[in-house]
């Protein structure tokens, strides 16, 4: 483990993690905003609209991020349907997670291992108000649970089917051998969030 993960898994200033929560909301905002450029243009104009300045707290910047992802896919859903609109979300989204990790990977100098991976995992999350657990039992997969998320609140069930694309290529991106997949989410009424991680060799 580099000196520099270790060191973010302690702490993360708050003027980086603002900053970290700005880029994430610049490049996943982004890309459905291509999105509605493409399928529903009208809709893109109100959206953008209606979010707020930029700025704020990290909570107020974490909840704005929120509200213009559930609006955004609203919008999707709205002009495509649901299948349609998650489908696409997910295609756009994944890729662009996979870059971030890429990027935290070589800032953070996350090794190969596991236990690098969840590390580096966390200080994204903690960057997103995103807290969660991983175990593992008699050799299967890893079972990760979000157990706090601050951008459950603002997230209908629909947007958190589409965003957690983002997460399964962030993981990832940290390491290309590890696979992320959601099953279950707050929004949809479950206690927790879950997914499978599972790193093949």
């Amino acid at each position: 483990m580099s000196l520099l993960l270790r060191l973010a898994a302690l702490w993360t200033p708050p003027p980086l993690a603002r900053q970290e929560l700005d880029r994430v909301a610049r490049v996943t905002t982004a890309a459905l905003d291509a999105l509605l450029a493409e399928h529903a243009p009208l809709s893109l104009d109100r959206v953008r609209r209606e979010d707020p300045p930029a700025g704020g707290t990290l909570a107020e910047r974490r909840a704005a991020l929120g509200q213009a992802h559930d609006r955004r896919v609203a919008a999707l859903v709205q002009a495509l349907g649901r299948e349609q609109a998650v489908a696409l979300g997910r295609a756009a989204l994944f890729p662009v997670g996979q870059q971030l990790g890429r990027d935290a990977r070589a800032r953070l100098g996350v090794g190969n291992g596991t236990a690098d991976l969840l590390r580096a995992a966390r200080v994204l999350y903690r960057v997103l108000g995103i807290a969660f657990t991983v175990r593992r039992q008699d050799g299967q997969p890893r079972f990760l649970r979000v157990h706090r998320c601050a951008l459950a609140a603002h997230y209908s069930a629909v947007t958190c089917a589409v965003l957690s694309a983002t997460d399964e290529g962030v993981v990832q991106g940290l390491n290309p051998a590890a696979r992320l997949r959601f099953q279950e989410y707050m929004p949809a009424g479950a206690a927790q969030c879950r997914a499978t991680l599972e790193v093949v060799r």
